[in-house]
């Protein structure tokens, strides 16, 4: 467990009367302190024996649930119908918050560890009685697939065939636990084959366990890049706790795409209805795979990278983006609609000939030509007739 885990459990411990306000206009909310219960880790240490149930059940609601504004987001969609895959260390079928929810791909059914229980149990627990303790997406489901061993060690080649087989089992959504220093082609491979399935990939932007220098065994503030965090079609997630407190890892070289509550966040085990306290970017990544499962469910058509868009375009604004699952199911996007046509010129008729015109005129002039020589012979041939049609004068 790093020691982010123990800063984050103490400032929950002194957040536990008011969580501060952070500067991007978070609303204070009161924090369950999470100190009486046991830590998950992401792997188990030499002679560390398997991950039980927790004796120990958080009665008081946790911090990061009126954080995201998780009951408003509930009245609009709970993720029904949804599959989110668990890409971790399996997820234990005797819990109680998911029962009836969670299928298996392989062995995937023990989960040694804890990890993957505890992920899956933010993305969907339902509540229970007595405790405030929920997943983003309580009616989602969950497919559970093994990319690590019995005790958690994890590569790259096991990221990746996790990865297609969350996809070749139908998951609408794919959580990947880990962020690997190592395996951005396979991964890359990986991540393009859920694109094409129209699958969307989320994963943390940092790895829950400091990076430390081989030589001498001191955190590496080295900036590397995280695999598949770093892929563009992933959604990388990095991690804050109460108070807006964010652990000091090393640095990004990139930006994440969301931040979302990861430190002292509070889950179940891999059995039974007790719970479990963590921290790390995983944890984040978790609830953002929840908060895509109820823009899924609430927008069944929307396209993946439609869905990310929802995620990243309407979180609260900050340095990286604070998830916000009300905002991305409630926002209504503008109507597409299709380009309008060019305009059409205007086709003027083309003048017509001259001749009728013509002759027209012509047939009316030698009209008026024949009245005006009757009005004269009318006159004139009376008079000459009188006269005998001598000349006048004589």
């Amino acid at each position: 467990m790093r020691h982010a885990l123990f800063r984050a459990t103490r400032a929950a411990v002194a957040a536990a009367l008011l969580a501060s306000a952070s500067a991007a206009g978070w609303p204070a909310v009161a924090v369950a302190a999470p100190v009486s219960l046991p830590g998950v880790v992401t792997q188990l240490a030499a002679g560390q024996p398997c991950a039980t149930g927790s004796p120990r059940t958080a009665q008081a609601q946790p911090w990061s649930r009126r954080a995201m504004g998780l009951p408003r987001a509930w009245q609009l969609s709970q993720g029904a119908g949804v599959t989110v895959a668990v890409v971790d260390t399996g997820v234990g079928t005797g819990i109680p918050a998911l029962a009836g929810r969670v299928r298996t791909v392989g062995d995937a059914d023990r989960d040694c560890v804890g990890h993957g229980s505890f992920a899956a149990g933010l993305i969907a627990a339902a509540p229970g009685d007595g405790t405030g303790v929920a997943g983003v997406a309580p009616q989602a489901r969950i497919l559970a697939v093994r990319d690590t061993d019995e005790r958690g060690a994890v590569t790259a080649a096991g990221v990746a065939r996790g990865i297609r087989e969350a996809v070749d089992a139908g998951a609408d959504v794919v959580y990947v636990a880990h962020a690997l220093f190592t395996g951005r082609q396979e991964l890359t491979t990986a991540v393009a084959y859920a694109t094409r399935g129209d699958v969307l990939v989320v994963a943390p932007a940092a790895p829950d366990t400091a990076p430390t220098d081989p030589r001498t065994g001191r955190p590496d503030p080295t900036a590397r890049p995280c695999f598949p965090a770093f892929v563009p079609q992933v959604l990388s997630v990095v991690d804050y706790g109460p108070g807006d407190s964010r652990p000091q890892n090393a640095p990004f070289p990139f930006a994440p795409d969301l931040a979302a509550p990861g430190d002292a966040v509070v889950s179940v085990g891999p059995r039974g209805a007790g719970h479990y306290v963590g921290s790390g970017s995983s944890l984040a990544a978790a609830h953002a795979a929840g908060a895509a499962a109820l823009v899924r469910a609430r927008y069944p058509r929307l396209p993946a990278a439609e869905v990310a868009r929802r995620l990243t375009g309407w979180a609260y604004p900050a340095s990286v983006p604070k998830l916000d699952p009300y905002g991305a199911v409630s926002a209504v996007l503008p109507v597409r609609q299709d380009p309008l046509p060019d305009p059409v010129p205007a086709q003027l008729p083309r003048p017509g000939s001259d001749r009728p015109r013509v002759r027209a005129l012509a047939v009316a002039g030698g009209a008026g030509a024949v009245v005006l020589l009757m009005a004269a012979a009318a006159v004139v041939v009376p008079r000459g007739r009188a006269r005998a049609w001598r000349p006048a004068g004589r």
